[in-house]
């Protein structure tokens, strides 16, 4: 009898351990099911699942244009788009549409409220645009998923994937957001300035217009109609070459010594050219042209500006390799169709040291202009200029002594001669007789007069001021030329710039 009852207990502890191991294994398969990867599941079906997931990777400053396409795509007739947001530990590096659709390898996913990031989509707007985000959508296709994942820690770009259409239908759904992306892009017809982050990509910034006119750029008249003709005549009869066969691509090259107005000139233009998207490029951005050129195209009518070009298309011969960058801007200012309306504006403080390859063919540099330093004229018109909003009053005489002792002076070396001009006022009316510390810091200002042009003039042309001078572009020698001569690449010769003779890499040219 003890015997049975040990048996009894036995088998009664061996069904209910059985129970319990089901129970785990019921519980365990119900874990297995991430809530995320079911709902993918259970949208596409087993013939959904079935099907290739198709994606495609986007530049990060691409993100704002994506999500302006998905929301006009989204609200056509006929579709219904249940947009769902996924969260996942940050320390996770991300999770593919693939994963989703056969629910392997899956990090611990949840679904959530979409995730937002507010960008940039003009001067003074933004929009919100989904970082990780399932679109669940229905129309005339039938059922499938798309899946919007933002550039981040681990990944610099943007993807787009669908699951759940054949190849070639996924394929078409893309080309919907492309044709979207491209007609709706934010960046068209704006001024934009290129940097390119730490991880190497791009990204671009609306600027405000410098609202800069004609009156506004003090150059010899011959000088500017030249540079006017090669920027926006082009722009103005752009229909009238195409009818004659003739290509809209064109290089010019703004150069001469620093301080001379020729990044104030770049400006001037970018003011007039409001129907171009115009792309600025300085610094280390430099090195992103070639992806640059490529924007351009896609948005032209464009404009790329490349300041101190001399940075990375520097001559060939002078050294052992050229700069990987110099053949990325040579294709790119090769590159593009004849009827692309691009302009390539380039500025140097040093043309003897740029690749004569430059000028090599149509469409690459076709006209290169001085920025020289301002004559008698010129001087008096920069004073006027940059003493609009400064209450400056002085004599005929004391206007002509001021422009006789600035012979040689650089534009940048004027305006600083009005500035200081300014502090001389305000410091003699801040401790002169009668002073009162009140009145300049309620934003009133005292008449500058030539006593207090004089006194900042004596000041920057004391010796002790040589590093100022030098740093304002005084006594940088202009390259010497012939009288009335245009240089542009593809000389051999000698120059004076700088103090140093160096090769001439520019042959005298009138054009």
């Amino acid at each position: 009898m003890a015997d049975d009852g040990a048996d009894a207990t036995v088998r009664e502890f061996a069904t209910a351990y059985r129970r319990f191991l089901v129970w785990v294994q019921s519980v365990a398969d119900a874990g297995d099911r991430n809530e995320v990867a079911g709902l993918v599941q259970d949208v596409l079906g087993p013939e959904g699942v079935a099907h290739s997931v198709v994606a495609r990777e986007l530049a990060a400053f691409e993100h704002v244009n994506l999500q302006t396409a998905v929301e006009a795509w989204s609200a056509m007739a006929g579709r219904r788009v249940d947009v769902r947001g996924v969260a996942i530990p940050p320390h996770y590096g991300g999770v593919w549409l693939q994963q989703l659709v056969s629910g392997e390898a899956l990090p611990p996913l949840r679904l959530s409220a979409p995730g937002l990031v507010d960008l940039p989509n003009g001067p003074r707007s933004t929009l919100a645009c989904l970082r990780l985000a399932l679109l669940l959508v229905e129309d005339d296709r039938g059922r499938y998923v798309l899946l919007l994942q933002g550039p981040g820690e681990h990944q610099p770009n943007i993807t787009v994937e669908v699951a759940g259409l054949p190849v070639p239908t996924a394929q078409e759904v893309l080309a919907e957001l492309d044709e979207l992306r491209d007609r709706l892009n934010v960046y068209r017809g704006h001024l934009l300035d290129v940097t390119v982050t730490p991880m190497g990509t791009i990204d671009l910034e609306f600027i405000d217009q410098p609202g800069l006119d004609r009156d506004d750029v003090v150059l010899p008249d011959e000088v500017l109609r030249r540079i006017e003709r090669h920027a926006l005549s082009v722009a103005d009869h752009r229909a009238s070459l195409l009818a004659a066969g003739q290509h809209l691509k064109r290089g010019l090259l703004l150069y001469g010594p620093p301080g001379c107005g020729k990044t104030h000139t770049t400006r001037y233009l970018l003011s007039r050219m409001t129907d171009y998207t115009r792309l600025v490029l300085t610094g280390r951005a430099l090195v992103a042209v070639g992806s640059v050129a490529a924007l351009a195209r896609d948005l032209h009518p464009a404009v790329v500006v490349l300041e101190d070009v001399d940075l990375v298309a520097e001559d060939r011969s002078f050294g052992p390799a050229a700069s990987p960058v110099l053949f990325d801007l040579l294709d790119a200012m090769d590159g593009g169709a004849p009827d692309a309306d691009l302009l390539f504006l380039l500025t140097t403080n040093r043309a003897d040291l740029l690749e004569p390859a430059l000028a090599a063919r149509p469409g690459r540099v076709d006209v290169a202009v001085e920025i020289s330093l301002p004559d008698a004229t010129g001087r008096q018109r920069l004073l006027d200029l940059y003493g609009r909003q400064v209450p400056l009053t002085l004599t005929d005489d004391e206007t002509a002594e001021a422009v006789e002792r600035t012979e040689g002076v650089t534009a940048s070396f004027l305006k600083e001669l009005v500035r200081r001009s300014l502090l001389e006022a305000l410091t003699e009316a801040d401790t002169g007789p009668g002073s009162s510390a009140g009145r300049s810091a309620a934003g009133e200002q005292p008449v500058v007069t030539g006593i207090h042009v004089s006194r900042a003039l004596d000041d920057l042309l004391d010796a002790a001021q040589a590093v100022t001078r030098t740093l304002l572009g005084v006594g940088s020698e202009p390259a010497t030329l012939a009288p009335g001569a245009e240089p542009v690449p593809g000389a051999a010769g000698w120059m004076s710039y700088g103090g140093r003779r160096m090769p001439r890499r520019y042959r005298d040219y009138r054009g």
